[in-house]
Formats: C-alpha cells, structure tokens, sequence
C-alpha cells in the first residue's frame, strides 16, 4: 500500500529539516559559544543597531505608505497593460540586489539624470550614499513587494460590496471609511512587519550604499569585524543580534499579522464606480510614478552594459561560470531540501515553524557560524563555493516551502486519493503521481532558488578570494574600483543570466504540465 511508502517520505523530510535546523540553530549555537558576552559590545556595534533599526522602520514605513494609493489604483482600474505593470512588483523576489544598486547610482548618482537635472535649475545635488541611499534602496526594493500584498486585500473585497456601495450612493471618502480602511488594518501590520525583517538582514545595499560610522548596519559590522578586523567574538556577539532582531521580526509577521474577514460573494471582476473625475487622473499618475521609479534604473544599466559588455575583463566571464554552478547546485538542494518536507506535511505546522526559521537568519549569521566551526580545519575559500550553495539553499527554503506545501495538499486531496485505492507508492508513485502534479510548482520553486543564489552577494563576500568570487562579488568589486562601464556590462549579464534561469525552470514545469 502506499502508506508503506510514508516513513520513507517522513525520514527524508526529517532529514531535510534537521539540516535546516543545524544551519539555522546549530550555526546560532556554534555563535554563542564563541562569544564572550555581550558586555564587550562597542560603541560603534552599538551605533550599528541604532542605525538598522530606525532605517528598518522609515523603510517599511515609506514603502508600505506609498504602495496604498499604488495599489488602489490597480484595483479600480482596468487599462491596457495592467497585467504587465503588476508583474513588474514581483520583480524584487529575482532582481540581483547589485544591479539594483548600480542602476540607482546611474539615476540617483552624482553622474545621475536627477543631479544633472538639479544642476541645470541650480538647485543642491543630492547624495545618494549614506543613511538616504540604503533609505531609498530598501523603498526600490520593497515598495513593490508591499504592493501586491495592498493589492491582494483590495482584490479579496467581495465585488457585491462595492456593488452595494454604488447603489447605496457611497462617495469615495465613505468607502474608504467603510470598506478599504478595515481591509488596510488587517493588511498593512503584516505586510510592514515583513518588509522591516528584509531590511534588518539587508546586506548588499548597506554595503554598497552604506557604510561609514552614521549608516552601517549589523549585517555589515559582521562583514568588517570578520574580514576586515578578524574578530570572532565581535562577529559573534553582533550575529547573535542580528539572529534576535530578524527573529522577533519573523514570528511577529507570522503570529500577529490578521486580515480582515469580509463575508464570500460571488466572485467575478470588481468594478468600481467611486473614482472618477480627477480620481482617475490621481491613479494614472500613481501608476505611472511608481513604474517610472521602477523601470527607470533598469534602462539605465541595460543602455551602460551594452557597450561595457564588449570592455569586461576575462574575469567577469569566469565568475559568471561559478555563479551559474552555484545557481544550479542550490537550487538542487532548495528542491531536495523542501519536497520531502512539503509531501510529508500534513498539517503543516511543523514545516511552518521549521521553515520560518531561515527568515530570521542572515547568510553572515549562518556564514560566521559555518566559519567557527570549520576555521581550524579548512581554508574559508576552499569551501567558500560550497558554503555559498548551501547558504542560498536554505534561504530560499521559504519560499519554495509557500508554493509546494499548498500544492502538495492539493495533489493529497485530489490524485492522492486515487492512488491510496490503487495501492500506489514508492518510485512508481513518485514519477507517475507525485513529479506530474507538482511539475508547475517545482518549476517554480528551482527558478526562484536559481535566480536568489545568482544575485546573492553576503557569504561569498566573506569567504570568497580571487579566484573563487563569484559574478555578484566582481561586479562590487568593479564598481568599488569606479570601472563603472565594466561594472555596468557585468550588471546587464547578471541580470540576463538571473532572468534566464527563472525563465528556463518555470517554462520547464509549465511545459506540458496540467493546469
């Protein structure tokens, strides 16, 4: 039968999860016993945590506050295009944070069409480094995330409602008042607690953009006291920290967050009658300023890395090589890690706890933590490749977790059944139940895995030398350097390359895949 198949499938996810727990916990573990206690803390660790706090808060603040006009225009109108611009807010989950950065020097920049602009009106330039540049990168990235999760509450509202609405004469300031505004209080807690925890582990904006005693976060005092410094116990202590912070952030997100309930309707397309006249000319405008605050820094590192692609230094080619392996080695190992642990979920609870876990840790945590264990045996940059495949694995974990433990239940509820009374399990069940249902899932899950490891810049930047860095790491590099054009090639590869791989693992399970 094919319940003797089960503990097969229960051990493996058993498996899976307690890798997940040795790499999450273990590394944490490992942290706390290297440390000497937190009341070495120094002045500037303390600045540190000031610092990823309240830019935390102003950046969830300005990109939750700024989604709610953006996503209300997407719900009440209809236009040539809309499925198009709504794909684009779910372009930050494989956009290479690099290439967002180095399109933002290339609008914000000093060289940049807003501070060519400013001197042209004689106004004073603005700077788009320190404190206001992660600010204003945290927002790019974020800003479309908190859009669609805005737009899935508007989407929920029962079209009867504003039907209802309509017929009652309700103006606009009353359905806001009585329909949009206890749909925006369910909403927003969640999807603000969850930016916050993104940009608490933030890495390579602060990096980047940050820096200096007024804008360093906690993830980049682990980077500089373990590179730069050598100091474990720093490191150590500061991991801890950080661990705690995105912890607390994560299972607030997850615990306290609650939507609001409006009774089933129908279903059907929800048309508005509440917003025209200028109503209307107020949500061209917000749609039109947020795809233009999008798209603007991507044309600009695509119209640069054209002409640097041909000027990139046989480098760049290599680490393009060991970024794809990479790619490809964790996005195994995201799959190999979360389908036993989706298809032996039954109710879920324990992939949800186990799988939340990543979430509150950052690849420098577990990376520091992989380091103290392995220091005295190995050299970092002989397993920096190896390390970076696996960290980026179990991050994505997450997110390949949302997609297939829903999907798995469906197969569960549906082919399982007719499986169980055929007596099906084992192999046979594997290729002919279980792969064909669950292809556009997988598919999904390995595209997402691939493009999050191409575009990852945090352990490789600690273990990496030369001769081991990777496409993300030479790209920083140039652009450290000011070899912008190289820097804007490299760019434009990493992109295609990010893209590419998406493209190529989501097309392959939807190809001739159910519906």
């Amino acid at each position: 039968m094919a319940a003797r198949s089960e503990p097969v499938a229960r051990s493996l996810a058993a498996l899976a999860a307690a890798l997940v727990l040795a790499l999450t916990l273990g590394t944490l573990v490992a942290v706390a016993l290297r440390a000497e206690g937190f009341a070495g803390v120094s002045a500037a660790a303390r600045d540190a945590l000031w610092f990823t706090l309240w830019q935390a808060v102003v950046s969830a603040t300005l990109s939750v506050v700024l989604a709610i006009p953006v996503a209300r225009a997407l719900a009440r109108r209809s236009f040539y295009g809309r499925g198009a611009v709504i794909t684009l807010m779910g372009a930050p989950f494989i956009l290479p944070t690099i290439v967002a950065v180095l399109g933002l020097v290339a609008v914000f920049g000093r060289s940049g069409a807003i501070n060519a602009s400013l001197r042209a009106l004689g106004l004073p330039e603005v700077s788009l480094y320190g404190a206001q540049g992660v600010i204003l990168a945290h927002v790019f990235f974020n800003l479309p995330l908190a859009v669609r999760l805005v737009l899935q509450g508007w989407l929920a509202i029962p079209a009867e409602r504003f039907r209802l609405a309509a017929s009652l004469g309700m103006g606009p300031g009353a359905v806001q008042r009585g329909l949009e505004w206890p749909m925006l209080r369910g909403v927003m807690p969640g999807a603000w607690l969850l930016i916050f925890a993104l940009c608490l582990t933030s890495f390579a904006v602060a990096l980047a953009l940050g820096g200096g005693p007024g804008a360093t976060t906690v993830e980049l005092a682990i980077y500089q006291a373990f590179r730069f410094e050598y100091d474990l116990g720093a490191a150590s202590v500061l991991g801890l920290v950080q661990f705690a912070l995105a912890g607390t952030a994560a299972a607030l997100a997850w615990g306290l967050a609650r939507p609001a309930v409006f009774a089933g309707g129908l279903g059907g397309t929800v048309r508005r009658w509440d917003g025209g006249g200028w109503l209307r000319v107020q949500d061209a405008l917000c749609v039109a300023l947020a795809a233009l605050f999008l798209l603007a820094p991507l044309c600009a590192v695509a119209l640069k890395g054209v002409a640097g692609l041909f000027e990139m230094p046989g480098t760049v080619w290599a680490a393009a090589g060991r970024s794809v392996a990479v790619a490809l080695g964790s996005a195994a190992l995201c799959l190999a890690l979360a389908l036993p642990m989706a298809l032996a979920a039954r109710r879920g609870l324990w992939v949800q706890l186990v799988g939340v876990l990543p979430l509150a840790a950052s690849p420098l945590v577990i990376g520091t933590g992989l380091f103290i264990v392995s220091y005295r045996w190995v050299r970092p940059d002989e397993i920096a490749l190896l390390v970076t495949a696996v960290v980026n694995a179990v991050l994505a974990l997450p997110f390949a977790l949302a997609v297939l433990v829903p999907a798995a239940a469906d197969m569960r509820a549906g082919k399982g059944r007719l499986a169980d009374s055929l007596g099906m399990g084992g192999f046979a069940r594997l290729r002919l139940v279980t792969l064909p249902a669950l292809r556009r899932p997988i598919g999904f899950s390995l595209g997402l895995a691939a493009a999050l490891s191409m575009g990852d810049l945090g352990v490789i930047a600690m273990f990496a030398d030369g001769d081991t860095a990777t496409l993300p790491l030479q790209l920083y590099r140039l652009m450290a350097s000011y070899r912008i054009e190289q820097a804007a090639g490299a760019a434009l590869l990493l992109l295609a390359l990010s893209l590419t791989l998406f493209w190529a693992f989501d097309r392959g399970g939807r190809a001739d895949a159910g519906a």
